[in-house]
């Protein structure tokens, strides 16, 4: 299917009509009154290569033959043209030729024909976009802002297809300096990790998120810590992930701010999948067990094992704390050895 994609989307004898004169004319003949032969002559529908295809036989019989192309030449990429169309009204009216140069461009820039399926599918306005001042401007600001070489175009883009239909000057560039005043100082890392920061629009997605966790109680500065140690936190939701889990963790979980602060990766997992799960868990096992440690075990057992570890832990320095035994008892003892390593760091504090 891709070499068929790569035929059709760079030779204009598959994808572009190109009659020859034999082909472009039907002949039928009439004969006159006095039995003379006239030659008529009816102009017929260019046909290429593409019109044998399965999928443009079975297109719908009053669309025109170019823009059964254009779907075609849409279906072999692997787009979903039905989609990308009503999603990118512009496409209608969009020639091959317009088509062909951003595929060309990006084939040039390091792209191969089997990503473009997802890329167009997620962003249907790279489709119709001008390779001069939309799509040049992106690789130059890839290249001189962030450094990243030309061979690592395709894997920038690839993480994230919508930098293709954002404004460099507009938006691109002001979420790029916004970062760097908050800390972001590794340009590859936001190229090649959270090139997503990038293309998120910095007075309604970014500032509101940073503002929200200032006003759980933490200083801008902590707050601002955060998020440089769990980027992803600007990529989550306030209604849908901030809200909800904040909410349980202070009135069920009764956990103090701090532990959020040392802890931001705690939005990044379920709320109903793993926290809340993980947390009745503990409660029933009676330890009491650091948010780190509860929530990113991810093998069943491991996470069981360390339940009971910590359990252990709070059990035994209560003993020693009440004189009912020593700490060299516990280190002769059977206990998990773990366990002794955890009650003497707890010890010391």
């Amino acid at each position: 299917m891709l070499a068929a994609a790569a035929s059709a989307l760079h030779s204009t004898s598959m994808c572009l009509p190109s009659p020859k004169p034999s082909q472009a004319l039907d002949q039928s003949t009439t004969t006159t009154g006095g039995g003379s032969r006239i030659f008529l002559t009816t102009p017929s529908k260019p046909k290429t290569l593409l019109h044998d295809h399965p999928l443009y036989q079975t297109a719908h019989p009053n669309l025109s033959f170019q823009f059964k192309e254009k779907i075609l030449c849409l279906e072999i990429l692997g787009v979903d043209s039905g989609r990308v169309l009503a999603r990118n009204p512009s496409l209608r009216s969009a020639s091959l030729d317009s088509l062909h140069a951003v595929i060309d461009f990006l084939q040039s820039k390091g792209l191969h024909l089997k990503d473009l399926g997802r890329i167009f599918g997620m962003c249907p306005a790279a489709l119709t976009a001008d390779v001069g001042s939309d799509l040049g401007p992106v690789f130059d600001f890839l290249s001189r802002d962030l450094g990243v070489p030309d061979r690592n175009f395709r894997r920038a883009v690839n993480k994230c297809p919508r930098l293709l239909v954002s404004s460099v000057r507009d938006q691109l560039r002001p979420a790029l300096f916004y970062l760097r005043r908050l800390g972001f100082r590794d340009p590859h890392a936001l190229a090649y990790q959270d090139p997503i920061l990038l293309v998120s629009s910095v007075e309604n997605t970014l500032i509101p998120k940073l503002d929200y966790l200032v006003g759980l109680g933490l200083s801008r500065k902590d707050a601002v810590e955060m998020v440089l140690r769990c980027p992803g936190l600007f990529t989550f939701s306030i209604e849908n992930n901030f809200r909800p889990k904040v909410e349980y963790f202070r009135e069920v979980m009764r956990g103090e701010l701090q532990e959020l602060q040392e802890f931001p990766q705690y939005f990044t997992f379920s709320l109903e999948n793993r926290i809340k799960r993980r947390h009745k868990e503990v409660v029933e096992s009676g330890a009491r067990v650091p948010l780190p440690a509860m929530l990113k075990s991810t093998d069943e057992e491991c996470f069981l094992e360390k339940q009971f570890i910590f359990k252990q832990c709070y059990q035994t320095k209560h003993l020693i704390a009440k004189g009912y035994c020593s700490f060299n008892f516990l280190a002769s003892s059977q206990i998990n050895r773990n366990a002794v390593a955890i009650v003497q760091f707890l010890l010391s504090g």
